[in-house]
């Protein structure tokens, strides 16, 4: 058995469907269920015998002891996380407790687990730590992308809490030998992405007539991965990776925002174009861009691909077609994650409850 912590949210729910798609090893998700967190997403495994879902907080020691005492898992792949810059920014003590505290009373657990395996199955242990590009800071045009040895420089709560989750993941290995993976991604699209990221985003608007919302000038510059190429590259990581290493994952997509936007539109168009005839990309506005916006983001993947083999099977345009038609057959699946804790914070960060940005 595995244990997914975050395995509710979007990237660790789209990895639990595809591990248990792809093998019959059983999965424990544990989540806390906030509001990012949804059961609807895990709805196709009820049922299932592979699949055990138990709701919890990563922060409560004697409920992670519990779990790897019964259930004797040979690996935790750790993707809880606060993760939405913006509500760092107006809210970061739960980011520090979360993806700081969080991930050390997860990394504890699992040492004392691990230290009481015998020697098979204490070889055979992995923790792999699911993180971000962010904490690798801001890239001009011109820098190179992101590799494994840049220097962290995180300019917002959210990476910043993330660096630290890393680097006590780092420290819990050279310290006390517990085997360890970490994987660094860029910027996730696809199914069952909560609508406060650019692109859910800006199809919910679009299909609901309102505003589009593009932070300052649109030009922030992200490199974007398929949300199911990053599930294979995880489980090519915990199957192949080398202890103790880190692995940037990457779809070699770089794109300004403003563009990921009108790539929408004009699917949208094609798909499900407007009554009125009129154009989606009508309903763009320009908002106040946000503080500290980092300006690019980049993801050097070339040691995963030289090291264990991986790259991402789809390109920016077959995957955002595959989002975009998912968002457009999963019309009840908005609606309900469209909860009153996702308008109350539509209306705290943007001032109305109709306005969003990404």
């Amino acid at each position: 058995m595995i244990i997914v912590t975050g395995g509710a949210g979007f990237i660790g729910a789209n990895f639990v469907l595809d591990w248990l798609a792809h093998s019959d090893e059983p999965v424990l998700t544990l989540d806390k269920l906030t509001y990012a967190g949804n059961l609807e997403n895990l709805a196709s495994l009820r049922g299932d015998p592979r699949h055990v879902f138990v709701q919890g907080d990563i922060g409560d020691r004697a409920l992670l002891d519990r779990l790897l005492a019964e259930h004797r898992p040979r690996a935790v792949l750790h993707f809880a996380a606060e993760s939405h810059v913006d509500r760092s920014i107006h809210g970061p003590e739960d980011f520090i407790q979360t993806n700081v505290l969080g991930t050390f009373r997860l990394l504890e657990a699992a040492r004392a687990y691990w230290s009481g395996l015998q020697e098979a199955e204490k070889s055979a242990f992995r923790f792999l730590h699911v993180s971000t590009d962010e904490v690798y800071g801001s890239l001009s045009p011109t820098d190179p992308a992101f590799a494994e040895t840049k220097r962290y420089e995180p300019n917002s709560p959210y990476s910043a809490s993330k660096a630290a989750s890393d680097h006590l993941v780092r420290a819990w290995h050279h310290t006390y030998g517990l085997p360890v993976l970490t994987t660094n991604c860029s910027n996730n699209y696809g199914p069952y992405h909560f609508p406060e990221k650019l692109i859910p985003l800006m199809i919910v608007n679009a299909l609901a007539g309102k505003p589009l919302p593009v932070y300052g000038d649109g030009q922030q510059v992200r490199d974007w991965l398929y949300v199911k190429d990053h599930c294979s590259a995880i489980r090519r990581v915990l199957e192949a990776g080398q202890l103790g290493e880190t692995y940037n994952v990457g779809g070699w997509n770089e794109k300004p925002n403003i563009e990921i936007v009108h790539t929408v539109c004009a699917l949208l168009d094609e798909l499900r174009p407007r009554a009125d005839g009129q154009r989606y990309a009508t309903q763009i506005s320009y908002v106040k861009d946000r503080p500290g916006h980092d300006r690019r983001y980049a993801i050097d993947a070339r040691k995963l691909e030289a090291d264990l083999g991986w790259k991402p099977s789809e390109t920016f345009d077959t995957g955002i077609r595959k989002t975009v038609l998912w968002y457009l057959d999963n019309a009840e699946w908005v609606a309900r994650v469209q909860s009153g804790a996702y308008r109350d914070w539509v209306a705290t960060q943007y001032g109305a409850p109709d306005g969003a940005a990404a």
